[in-house]
């Protein structure tokens, strides 16, 4: 059982209560999910969207999906670990993603990589202390031949070397 979480006889478990977590943006899941044509089918586009509005995928915001979509915790929890594109911890407001696929890694990701932790103070899967930046790896993305590769939030960076890794920061 969770520490804080509350079981009733019937061996039903409830997280702590969504207070920690904006209330509007609940609201507008909630009408998102209404928009839909069925909810069967859908939960991997109500988590992407509910990661859009949360940022992460943490306990409380699934639990509230597997509420409202009608499946169990055990089912969100199953997706949510499967696919890499989810997120259960908060990332950085610029979230750095470095590939690590073989093209990248024989190129240099590695060095790059270096270069960030080092750059930022932290190491892969944290974020800064500013709630600036975060870095994670991530497998190939499939743009080998623009290697080594990274995005920081929606953009592309190609063919990155450790010596860039400094200019791309300031860039934020």
């Amino acid at each position: 059982m969770q520490s804080g979480s509350t079981c009733s006889l019937t061996g039903d478990c409830r997280l702590p209560d969504r207070a920690t977590l904006p209330s509007g943006l609940y609201k507008e899941l909630e009408e998102f999910v209404n928009q839909l044509p069925t909810k069967e089918g859908h939960l991997v586009t109500v988590l992407h969207k509910a990661q859009s509005l949360f940022g992460y995928l943490p306990k409380e915001v699934q639990q509230f999906v597997a509420d409202y979509m009608d499946v169990s915790l055990a089912k969100v929890y199953g997706v949510v670990s499967f696919y890499t594109f989810f997120t259960m911890v908060p990332k950085g407001k610029y979230p750095i993603s470095i590939c690590m696929g073989t093209a990248c890694f024989v190129k240099g990701a590695e060095k790059v990589v270096e270069a960030f932790k080092e750059a930022l103070n932290i190491e892969v899967g944290e974020v800064t202390p500013d709630g600036k930046f975060s870095i994670d790896c991530l497998r190939c993305v499939g743009a080998c031949a623009l290697a080594p590769i990274l995005t920081i939030g929606e953009k592309v960076y190609a063919h990155v070397s450790a010596d860039q890794v400094k200019s791309i920061i300031a860039e934020y």
